[in-house]
C-alpha cells in the first residue's frame, strides 16, 4: 500500500464495526458447532474444549451435547464475570449461547466421515477457522478458555499452561473413555486446530525481516530505496572482536521481494553479512493496517 492510499484509507463507521464483529462471532460460531457434528462427534475425536467434554459424556451416558456445552458454558461464563471481575462483553455471552444452539439444531446432520483421521483433520481444520473468525470479532466462545483464565488468576500458572492442562485432561479422559487411537486422534485434531486458528489470525501473507551489516550502507540504503522502495532502520551494534561501532541496517520487505534484495546486496557488497528471519505479521504503512 503506497502514501497516497494510506491518506484515503478510512476506518469503518462504528455502527459497521460492531455489525460485523458480531456477523463474524455468529459464522465462526456456526462453523464450529457444524464441524463438531459432521466430523467430531460422529468420530468419537474429543479434542479439547468444552465440545470434547461433551463428546466424552455423549459417549459415557448419550447426553445430547447441546445441553451438556450449555451447562458448561453459561455457569463459567458468569464465573468468569464474577471471579475475574471484567466484562466479557455482549459478543462472548452471544458465542456462549449461540455455538450449543447450532449444535442443537444441527444434530440430526448426517456424518461428512467417519474415518476418524479425516474427522480429526478436517473437524480440526473447521473448528480453527470457526474460532480463529471468531477471534477476529474480538470475542471468544466462553467454555475452557475461561475455565484457563480463573485457574491462572488462583494458581499463578501462565494462560497456556492453564489451556494445555485442561486440553490435556480431556484428550485423557478421551483415551480413557474410547480408547488410545481415538486419544491420539484428539490430539491430531487439537494440533490442526491452533494451527488454523494462527492462520486465519495472521493470514496467508509472510514477510522477511532482514539485518544488513555492511561497509557499504549508504549505497545499499538507497538502493533499497529506489529499487524495492521500503524504508529502512538503521541500528547501531559494536563489534565483538573489533569493539568499534558498526551500523546494521533492518528492512522488512514481502516475500517476494527478498529475492530482488539479496541481489542487491550481493551486487553492491558481497562480503555483507545478512541475517534473514521470518515476519509471521506486519503491520504499518506498506503492510497491514493495525
Amino acid at each position: 500500500m503506497n502514501k497516497k492510499q494510506q491518506r484515503g484509507h478510512k476506518e469503518p463507521h462504528p455502527v459497521i464495526s460492531a455489525v460485523l464483529d458480531y456477523a463474524s462471532v455468529i459464522i465462526g460460531a456456526a462453523i464450529v458447532a457444524i464441524s463438531f457434528n459432521v466430523f467430531l462427534l460422529p468420530n468419537e475425536v474429543a479434542s479439547g474444549g468444552v465440545s470434547g467434554i461433551s463428546t466424552i459424556l455423549k459417549g459415557l451416558f448419550d447426553w445430547k451435547p447441546a445441553f451438556v456445552q450449555w451447562a458448561f458454558n453459561i455457569p463459567l461464563f458468569i464465573a468468569g464475570v464474577i471471579l475475574l471481575g471484567r466484562n466479557f462483553g455482549i459478543k462472548t455471552a452471544v458465542g456462549t449461547i449461540f455455538l450449543p444452539l447450532v449444535v442443537y439444531l444441527t444434530e440430526s446432520w448426517e456424518p461428512w466421515t467417519l474415518n476418524p483421521l479425516l474427522g480429526a483433520l478436517f473437524g480440526g481444520i473447521m473448528v480453527g477457522l470457526g474460532l480463529g473468525i471468531v477471534f477476529r470479532g474480538k470475542a471468544s466462545t466462553g467454555g475452557t478458555d475461561l475455565a484457563a483464565q480463573i485457574i491462572t488468576k488462583y494458581t499463578g500458572l501462565t494462560l497456556g499452561t492453564s489451556i494445555a492442562l485442561i486440553d490435556g485432561f480431556i484428550v485423557l479422559a478421551a483415551a480413557i473413555v474410547f480408547d488410545i487411537e481415538k486419544g491420539l486422534y484428539a490430539l491430531v485434531g487439537l494440533y490442526v486446530t491452533t494451527k488454523t486458528i494462527d492462520l486465519v489470525q495472521v493470514g496467508f501473507g509472510r514477510s522477511k525481516m532482514v539485518y544488513i551489516i555492511t561497509n557499504k550502507q549508504v549505497e545499499i540504503r538507497d538502493a533499497i530505496y529506489d529499487e524495492i522502495d521500503r524504508g529502512v532502520t538503521k541500528l547501531t551494534a559494536t563489534g565483538g572482536y573489533t569493539d568499534s561501532e558498526k551500523p546494521i541496517i533492518m528492512v522488512v520487505v514481502h516475500q517476494t521481494e527478498f529475492t530482488r534484495l539479496k541481489q542487491l546486496v550481493k551486487l553492491i557488497d558481497p562480503s555483507a553479512f545478512v541475517i534473514v528471519s521470518d515476519a509471521s505479521e506486519v503491520l504499518g504503512e506498506g503492510f497491514k493496517r493495525p
